[in-house]
């Protein structure tokens, strides 16, 4: 009996210690992983006037949007890795706003944020809970714009000659704060918070140009797996 309690404690001791070497191995550098969530974005807009011919004042607001999304990362280091955000497109409308506030909706447009980022880990590898800064840089890219009968009245255009817009696509700069917290040796939750810097410009088949200064608050989280 004692070399049969002998025997169950040191492979008891073994269990753990592998336990603990899995645990340990699962953050470190060559460790890739995925995760699905959702993502919202809060665009901070601060529009230029609508080019002449317009009211003066002539401006507008962007509404909020969120999307199903994910994430792919791999670990270069124990500490540095590079993460890349995926997920279906956001659809954005706009709104009058200053003398044409109260217009409503002047139109939508879908942007997918391509965003690659490098990120930093605190902590141990092995650690339960970490916190990251990451940098990254974002291309967003602007598809499916529509407009109403509402920008076409303001614009000056009429039913059978209707105003269309379309939006550059730009580059942007995009910090970012989040954390990972384990659950496990592979499942975990990804929590951020980031800010892109990003400036576009609306331009109109009538002729007239907006600039809209977007800088949009975003908040993406997710579970993952990490093989």
């Amino acid at each position: 009996m004692q070399h049969f309690s002998k025997t169950a404690l040191t492979a008891s001791l073994t269990l753990v210690a592998l336990l603990a070497g899995i645990n340990a191995s699962a953050q470190v550098a060559g460790t890739f992983s995925a995760r699905a969530g959702f993502t919202h974005i809060a665009p901070q807009v601060t529009s230029g006037n609508l080019s002449t011919p317009s009211f003066p004042g002539t401006t507008v607001d962007v509404g909020s949007a969120s999307a199903l999304t994910g994430g792919l990362n791999y670990m270069i280091t124990d500490h540095w890795t590079v993460d890349l955000p995926v997920g279906l497109p956001f659809k954005h409308n706009f709104y009058g706003d200053g003398s044409i506030a109260g217009t409503g909706k002047l139109g939508e447009t879908k942007v997918v944020p391509a965003t690659l980022f490098a990120q930093y880990r605190f902590g141990e590898a092995n650690a339960q809970f970490r916190p990251y800064l990451g940098l990254g840089v974002t291309y967003s890219r602007f598809f499916k714009n529509r407009s109403t009968a509402a920008l076409t009245a303001v614009t000056g255009g009429n039913p059978a000659n209707p105003t269309t817009a379309s939006i550059d696509n730009k580059w942007g700069l995009t910090p970012q704060v989040g954390f990972v917290w384990n659950f496990n040796e592979r499942w975990f939750v990804d929590a951020a918070y980031y800010k892109s810097f990003l400036k576009t410009t609306t331009h109109l088949s009538s002729g007239q140009s907006i600039h809209i200064k977007l800088n949009p608050n975003v908040l993406a989280i997710g579970i993952g797996y990490r093989f």
